[in-house]
């Protein structure tokens, strides 16, 4: 069985990131320059409005949309600092584009759900908080998701590669993935006695095993980072930007770096020093699993992450013994079919069922974090009789949920095979990523983006120039891609020509399809 790898792809225009778990990617990221997203970041910003009929705030950050501050996410007069417990198990889960993926990650609510229990019991009204035109120190908690804006809050956290740090929230949480008892009482004692006063820290599952002058060391780190945090802050003018959170190549290798890891592999040679560095800082055992990729070959054709991807965007995903899923994503939810297909059992019908819904629980489960699909989710299992099978299909469904990182809730399975469960969104799912709504068929469906198309033409570029010896090339693709490539994207284009000294003549073809292009050598 192969082990995790972490695989990398950067590039000038985008930064591509893959977890690979068992052979099959798990989770997958992506970050274009144009369009980064500001989880995790922290703005001075100015209250717009303050509406007490939902307990909440529209701050302005400088942003195209105002942000949205609920009222559990505003440290109330005084702070919590009294009424937090001392040692909190840390609930809530993350990706890594949120400020942490870890499970003990920063308190954050989610969006228009109850604040969690970490928040202060007490009541206060929005009134008593905010007051319009107040200057506000925010943390954005969720990126803007369709017509959303930005979801931000006042507990701000700092994670390191050991530990987080909240410089306003009391308490000390340990990693729930920290089972051994000895290793969280010396955690408890270590952190309990060097944690500076007033403020909160949690252990991450990175720091099981760590030596005390390893948490001391990224403790100082992180309190130098705030107390920088701090005097920008005193300075700038609202909206501004006051800390921008890592990019995501090193979000990546911060958060995803587990005792589990084989690897990490990089297909640039720059990012590959850089993380070597990085990680150096934390062990030179992590910047030993460092590998930089220098195959002619593609790195995410190599690993096959590019039709792992290219299915991810499809309805039906086929199971090894001949079932099926239906994944059908709406405004409101997400519904996933289970389907025997061409699966035809051997002793029993039952049996059959029972063996399908198994195979389609692992399925799910990888899927719900590759697709990043959050929100609610209905899971239908082919009908299960007995009260036994459905246990087994429940628990073999809440064993796999414990390898996303998401927080996810499940109910148990109905006499109908109906299982209701949420999943926590932070950040925009795969498909709403990489594609836009089909103007073809008046949003029913979906193609991918202009940026997508053209980044996949300027991969394929790279492709042909490198197996076929012709100097002059044509390309043809669709009037609104051929304007990007010779306006925003014309100085990759030209880094793809130079590098291999070959030409290029751009064609508009009206009739194409916006996902169609052709290449062709010409004499």
């Amino acid at each position: 069985m192969v082990g995790k790898q972490l695989i990398i792809n950067a590039s000038a225009f985008e930064t591509r990131v893959a977890l690979i778990e068992g052979g099959h990617v798990s989770e997958y990221y992506i970050e274009r320059q144009t369009e980064r997203g500001i989880v995790g970041s922290i703005f001075k910003g100015r209250v717009l409005r303050v509406l007490p009929g939902m307990q909440s705030a529209f701050v302005d950050i400088g942003l195209d949309r105002s942000a949205f501050l609920y009222g559990g996410d505003i440290q109330p007069p005084g702070g919590p600092a009294n009424e937090l417990p001392e040692f909190f198990e840390e609930e809530d889960n993350s990706k890594i584009s949120q400020t942490s993926d870890d499970p003990e990650a920063a308190p954050s609510a989610d969006t228009g759900g109850p604040v969690p229990s970490h928040r202060p019991q007490r009541f206060f009204k929005i009134a008593d908080l905010v007051k319009e035109g107040q200057e506000v120190l925010v943390q954005v908690a969720k990126d803007s998701i369709g017509t959303k804006g930005a979801r931000i809050t006042t507990y701000l956290s700092f994670p390191g590669r050991y530990v987080v740090l909240m410089p306003n929230i009391n308490h000390i949480g340990i990693s729930r993935r920290i089972v051994n008892e000895d290793e969280r009482n010396r955690l408890k004692t270590i952190v309990q006695r060097i944690r500076p006063d007033g403020m909160g820290i949690i252990v991450r599952t990175a720091s099981e095993g760590v030596p005390e002058e390893k948490l001391i060391a990224d403790i100082d780190f992180l309190l130098k980072l705030w107390e920088n945090v701090k005097a920008k802050a005193a300075k700038a003018k609202p909206p501004s930007l006051v800390h921008e959170d890592l990019n995501l190549v090193f979000r990546a290798t911060r958060d995803l770096i587990s005792r589990d890891l084989e690897r990490i592999v990089i297909d640039n040679k720059s990012v590959y020093e850089d993380v070597v560095r990085f990680l150096n800082r934390f062990s030179v055992k992590l910047g030993a699993q460092v590998q930089l990729y220098q195959s002619d070959t593609a790195i995410f054709d190599a690993y096959g992450i590019e039709l792992e991807v290219a299915r991810a965007l499809g309805t039906k995903v086929w199971l090894k013994s001949g079932g099926y899923l239906i994944i059908e994503r709406t405004e409101a939810l997400t519904a996933i079919d289970v389907n025997t297909g061409r699966f035809v059992g051997g002793k029993s019908l039952g049996d059959t069922i029972v063996k399908t819904n198994l195979e389609a629980v692992k399925e799910i489960v990888l899927q719900l974090r590759l697709r990043n699909i959050g929100g609610i989710i209905i899971l239908d299992f082919i009908d299960m009789d007995r009260p036994d099978d459905r246990d087994r299909v429940f628990n073999a469904l809440q064993e796999e949920l414990k390898k996303d990182k998401a927080k996810t809730s499940a109910l148990r399975i109905s006499e109908m095979g109906l299982v209701q469960m949420t999943r926590k969104r932070t950040e925009e799912s795969l498909a709403q990523k990489l594609c836009v709504s089909c103007p073809y068929c008046e949003g029913k469906g979906e193609v991918k983006s202009p940026a997508t198309v053209a980044y996949d033409i300027i991969r394929e570029l790279v492709r042909e120039f490198s197996k076929i010896p012709s100097e002059n090339f044509v390309l043809k693709a669709h009037p609104q891609i051929i304007d990007r490539l010779c306006e925003e994207d014309s100085e990759f284009i030209q880094e793809v020509r130079d590098r291999f000294s070959k030409k290029i003549v751009l064609k508009t073809a009206p009739e194409f399809h916006l996902e169609q292009y052709e290449i062709s050598p010409t004499r």
